[in-house]
C-alpha cells in the first residue's frame, strides 16, 4: 500500500465545518487522514511519501453538474479549430492544412471564430476584416472540398459561411431567394451568393425549417469522433480541476452506453453520473416521439438505474421542455419580442402532457426526475404539476428531484420549490452570458429574479453549479457568483452575490449532495481522494485575481490525471 502526504500548504476540505487543514494523507485512492501536519504524518507512517505543497492550496475535485462534456467533445473533435483565428489568411491557412490531407469531396467543418459559448469577449467581428470570409476566400483554402464555418448556439441571429462547393451541394444559388424563413442569403451586387448566411443559422436550438434542412445534410455529429472527442474533453476538464460530471440534458441512451463502454475499458478520467433524457429535443436530428415510444424510454431509464459503481452511475430520467431565450423559445407568461421583433410567448420543446406523464411515472415508480427548465410560464406549469401529487416528490429511497437551470426564480417560485424539497442546478454562464438579452427581451424588472443565488440558498435549497456546454474556467464562475456581472456590458448584475465559500460549495460538497454521491465533494477521511492543487487560495486571493487561478495538479482517486505528479515534486 502506497501512502502519500501532501504537506506545506493549505487544504480547504469543504466539509460541514468549513475545516482548513495543513496536510492530507492519501492511501489506496482514499483520504486516510487530514488535519495538522504532525498528526497526518504520524497517521501516514514513516514509509509514506511526502510531497511539499510549497504554499499551494488543495481543494476537493470539482463537480460539474451540466457540462455537455461528451456532446462538446464529439462535435468539436473533427473540426478545424479557428476559435483564435485573427484574419482571413489565418483561416485559409488552417483550412488548407486540413484540405491537404482530406479526400476530394469530403466536408471540412470548422468551429466558429471567437470564444464559445456566447462569443461575447471575442467573435468573428474581431477578425481583422470584421466579418467571416466569403466563398472566394474559402475556395482558395479548399478548392476540392466543401467548407462550412459553423455558427454555434445559443446566439441568434448569427452568421455562418461556406465555399462554392458547399453552396453547390446544399443547392444555394443565385435563384435562391434572398430570405427563406428566418435565414438571409447574403448576395453580392450581381446577385451571386457570397457564402455567408445570416439569421437563425445556429447548429441547434435553431428550428428554422430551411436551416434545419441544410444542417441535416452536414456531418455535424460523426460517430468516429465520439471516442477521441470524449477523451480529449475529459483531459481538458481534468486540466480545469473537474473530477466528476453529471450528464443529463440531451443524453441519449446510446451516449449513456458509450460512457459505460469507457468505464468498462477503464478509460474514464473522471466520475460520471448520467440521467438519460426521455425525449431529446433542440438538435436537428431529433423528432417527436410517439406516446408508446416515450413511455418505453421512461421504463428503460427506470431499469438502467445503478448507483453502485464508483466511476460510472446511471440515475433517473431527464425531461427538457427548456427553450433558450436568444431564439425566442423561453416560455413566458407575457408576450415578448423574438430576435426579429415578432411577439411571442415562447414555444415548448416538450408538451406539458409529456412532462405530466414523466412526473406521474417517476412518482409511481420511485424514479428520480430531472427537469430542465427556464421561463416563468414553464416553471409555473412544472410546480403546479408537482404540487398536484399531494406530497413531496421523492425517489423510493428519499432522494429529491431536480430542477436544472431555474432561470427566473421569483420569491414565490423559490418558496414553492423549497416546499417540494427540490434540488437545484444552475450556472453563472446564464447571468454572465444572457443577462443583457434578458433585459432586452423581458425587461429590467425581471433581472433581480434571474439566477438569484442568494435567494435560492437563503430558502434552504441545495444548489449545484455547472458550466453548460464545454469546458469553462470554474474560478471565473466562482468569482461571478460572488460578484455577478453581465458579460456584454460588464456591469454588475441585479442579483446579490454569495460568499466565496458558498460559491465553491456549489462545485464541491453541495454538488455531491445534489448528485447524492456520498464520498466525493469534500476531503474527509474515507472519501475518494479526488482533489485539485491550486497556485493560490480561492477563498482569500483578491477577487479580481480569482479567475486567474491555475490548476497545478488534478487527482482522481489519488492518481494524477492532469498537471504535475505531487510524488515527483510540484
Amino acid at each position: 500500500m502506497h501512502t502519500t502526504v501532501l504537506d506545506g500548504g493549505r487544504v480547504i476540505t469543504c466539509d460541514e465545518h468549513g475545516t482548513i487543514a495543513e496536510a492530507i494523507a492519501i492511501r489506496d485512492g482514499r483520504v486516510l487522514a487530514i488535519g495538522d501536519s504532525g498528526t497526518v504524518r504520524a497517521r501516514a507512517g514513516a514509509q509514506a511519501r511526502v510531497a511539499d505543497l510549497g504554499g499551494s492550496t488543495v481543494i476537493p475535485g470539482l463537480i460539474d453538474t451540466h457540462p455537455h462534456l461528451m456532446h462538446f467533445g464529439a462535435l468539436a473533435e473533427p473540426l478545424v479549430d479557428i476559435t483564435d483565428a485573427t484574419c482571413h489568411e489565418d483561416i485559409v491557412a488552417r483550412i488548407a492544412a486540413r484540405a491537404s490531407v482530406s479526400p476530394p469531396g469530403e466536408w471540412i467543418m470548422t468551429t466558429p471564430v471567437g470564444e464559445p459559448h456566447y462569443f461575447i469577449r471575442r467573435s468573428y467581428r474581431d477578425l481583422a476584416e470584421g466579418r467571416l470570409p466569403d466563398r472566394d476566400v474559402l475556395d482558395r483554402a479548399a478548392p476540392r472540398n466543401p467548407v462550412f464555418i459553423q455558427a454555434w448556439a445559443p446566439v441568434v441571429p448569427n452568421v455562418c459561411a461556406m465555399n462554392s462547393l458547399a453552396l453547390d451541394q446544399l443547392g444555394i444559388s443565385p435563384s435562391t431567394p434572398d430570405r427563406v424563413g428566418d435565414v438571409w442569403i447574403e448576395k453580392d451586387p450581381d446577385g451571386r451568393p457570397t457564402g455567408r448566411l445570416h439569421g437563425s443559422v445556429t447548429n441547434y436550438y435553431c428550428d428554422d425549417p430551411f436551416m434545419n434542412d441544410l444542417l441535416r445534410r452536414l456531418p455535424l455529429l460523426q460517430a468516429d469522433a465520439i471516442l477521441p472527442g470524449t477523451q480529449r474533453a475529459m483531459r481538458t476538464f481534468n486540466a480545469l480541476g473537474v473530477t466528476t460530471v453529471y450528464e443529463a440534458h440531451l443524453m441519449t441512451f446510446s451516449l449513456v452506453e458509450f460512457y459505460r463502454w469507457l468505464r468498462d475499458q477503464e478509460q474514464l478520467t473522471l466520475r460520471v453520473l448520467c440521467s438519460p433524457e426521455a425525449e431529446p429535443t433542440g438538435v436537428v436530428w431529433s423528432d417527436p416521439l410517439q406516446p408508446a415510444e416515450y413511455r418505453q424510454r421512461l421504463e428503460r431509464a427506470r431499469d438502467l438505474a445503478d448507483r453502485s459503481d464508483q466511476m460510472f452511475r446511471v440515475d433517473g430520467v431527464t425531461v427538457s421542455p427548456y427553450g433558450p431565450c436568444w431564439p425566442g423559445f423561453t416560455l413566458m407568461r407575457e408576450a415578448y419580442s423574438d430576435p426579429y421583433g415578432r411577439p411571442t410567448r415562447g414555444r415548448p420543446a416538450l408538451s406539458p402532457e409529456k412532462v405530466q406523464e414523466a412526473i406521474r411515472y417517476c412518482h409511481e415508480n420511485g424514479v428520480r426526475l430531472n427537469i430542465v427548465t427556464s421561463g416563468l410560464a414553464e416553471i409555473d406549469s412544472h410546480l403546479d404539476q408537482l404540487e398536484e401529487l399531494g406530497q413531496t416528490p421523492l425517489t423510493a429511497d428519499g432522494r429529491a428531484w431536480l430542477l436544472q437551470h431555474f432561470y427566473f426564480a421569483e420569491p414565490d417560485l423559490v418558496r414553492r420549490a423549497a416546499a417540494l424539497g427540490l434540488d437545484i442546478t444552475t450556472t453563472m454562464s446564464f447571468s454572465w452570458g444572457k443577462g443583457e438579452v434578458v433585459r432586452e427581451r423581458f425587461g429590467e424588472r425581471l433581472l433581480p429574479d434571474f439566477i438569484p443565488l442568494a435567494r435560492l440558498l437563503d430558502a434552504g435549497l441545495h444548489v449545484a453549479a455547472g458550466s453548460d456546454w464545454g469546458p469553462k474556467n470554474v474560478f471565473e464562475h466562482i468569482a461571478l457568483a460572488v460578484e455577478p456581472r453581465y458579460g456584454a456590458s460588464g456591469r454588475t448584475a441585479a442579483t446579490p452575490g454569495i460568499s466565496r465559500r458558498q460559491a465553491l460549495s456549489m462545485w464541491t460538497d453541495q454538488a455531491a449532495h445534489v448528485l447524492r454521491w456520498d464520498d466525493i465533494g469534500s476531503l474527509r477521511s474515507g472519501n475518494h481522494a479526488d482533489l485539485v492543487i491550486l497556485d493560490r487560495d480561492p477563498l482569500t486571493c483578491p477577487l479580481d485575481d480569482l479567475s486567474n487561478t491555475k490548476v497545478i495538479t488534478t487527482m482522481l482517486g489519488g492518481k494524477t490525471v492532469a498537471g504535475l505528479d505531487p510524488a515527483a515534486g510540484l
